[in-house]
């Protein structure tokens, strides 16, 4: 389960059995994709059915809080929100769940109908959604009944004021894949940046970054994700010596795409990076051009094992970030130790500045209601990823 960490030595959760997953959600809002294997062709977790009346829907439950995943359970994402479900399933089953009963509402339906349906029936803690828009559908209704949301995007526009984002941030994987950058000498910045919401994001965590690590950014330029847009960007970053390091701010088709035109243009020398999207790109290492570059995301470690868990009782590979719905179910578990059955969510306890740990190392909360997480920084080679510089174990 998500324990507090102490300092100076955190105490670790140690899973019974294993654990879980991670991957992209530009701004909270595409179709994500599997690590390792065939995305799952269906439901298998069981929605509520619709109520007729307050609390009509669900058996009376006198031992336990009511916690609701909201997830899409059809429509184009639903083999995401399906592989997040079941893992916040299986960290019921891990942990024992004694005083926490979870039930799953569709998303996909309707956002706001899904969230007062949950309220309805008596659910004082909402673990989603996964969508930045569907965030902002549920907050009011959950805002008014005092129901804290952790939601499962990583649009840190969404946060506050009752609303927490656990979605892994690409501000914290640029920062993290910078200052490293820095601390080995490089200081002279450029980056690649696609149009769009998560271009601008990125931009501004590029410029940030490297302001807060004593480096420059010396040229950055955008592009529209079409070939010739991308080799004009490329050539306008400049040839051999304008920089010492490279951002790729983009996934791992366009990375493949853009390593080799940064070489014929700007030679050996600089560094590439990348962000926490090239985390699920195992198609990365194929590319000679990339490898020897650098890219921060959470570690993959305690995933391997839940994903082998998750195979085993599900028969397919978990999406990677169905880590969020196992993690969020242990930090609900850790906190309900002191939630008096049908009272409000502590959220207080949320915001533990020693932090908690999960499958996905240690993270905690922000006063902006963001999860602030321990990023290891890894790089692309032949044989596939290598972790250069682990993740703290705790914070400071």
């Amino acid at each position: 389960m998500a324990l507090p960490i102490a300092d100076p030595q955190p105490r670790r959760f140690i899973l019974r059995a294993a654990v879980a997953s991670l991957a992209l959600a530009l701004a909270g809002c595409q179709t994500l994709v599997p690590k390792g294997a065939p995305p799952p062709t269906g439901p298998t977790t069981t929605t509520p059915t619709k109520p007729t009346g307050p609390g009509a829907g669900l058996p009376e439950d006198a031992e336990r809080n009511r916690v609701a995943v909201l997830v899409p359970m059809t429509g184009p994402n639903a083999a995401v929100g399906q592989s997040i479900a079941n893992a916040a399933n299986l960290a019921i089953l891990d942990t024992g769940g004694a005083k926490v009963r979870i039930t799953v509402y569709d998303t996909a339906t309707g956002a706001a109908a899904a969230a007062n349906r949950a309220l309805a029936e008596g659910n004082k803690l909402f673990l989603g959604p996964l969508l930045s828009e569907d965030v902002a559908q549920v907050a009011p209704a959950a805002r008014a009944a005092n129901v804290p949301v952790v939601s499962f995007s990583n649009d840190t526009t969404v946060a506050g004021n009752g609303v927490f984002v656990m979605g892994f941030d690409p501000n914290q994987s640029i920062h993290r894949v910078v200052a490293y950058a820095q601390s080995k000498g490089l200081t002279r910045f450029a980056a690649l940046i696609p149009s769009g919401v998560y271009g601008r994001r990125a931009s501004n965590a590029m410029l940030k970054a490297a302001q807060d690590a004593g480096a420059n950014v010396v040229a950055m330029e955008s592009y529209d994700r079409s070939a010739a847009s991308l080799t004009n960007a490329i050539k306008k970053l400049g040839g051999p010596g304008a920089y010492d390091a490279l951002l790729i701010a983009d996934g791992g088709r366009i990375s493949i795409q853009a390593a080799p035109l940064i070489r014929k243009q700007a030679g050996p020398g600089p560094r590439l990076l990348g962000t926490e999207l090239w985390n699920t790109e195992a198609g990365l290492t194929a590319s000679p051009a990339l490898h020897g570059a650098w890219f921060a995301s959470v570690s993959d470690t305690m995933y391997g094992q839940l994903a082998n868990k998750y195979r085993a009782r599900f028969g397919r590979a978990p999406y990677r970030l169905s880590s969020l719905g196992y993690d969020a179910v242990l930090l609900t578990v850790r906190i309900a130790g002191d939630w008096k059955v049908g009272s409000n969510f502590p959220a207080g306890k949320l915001d533990d500045k020693g932090g908690f740990a999960g499958v996905d190392g240690a993270f905690r909360f922000g006063k902006d209601g963001v999860a602030e997480r321990s990023l290891e920084v890894q790089q692309v080679g032949a044989a596939g990823f290598t972790t250069i510089a682990p993740a703290p174990r705790g914070f400071e």
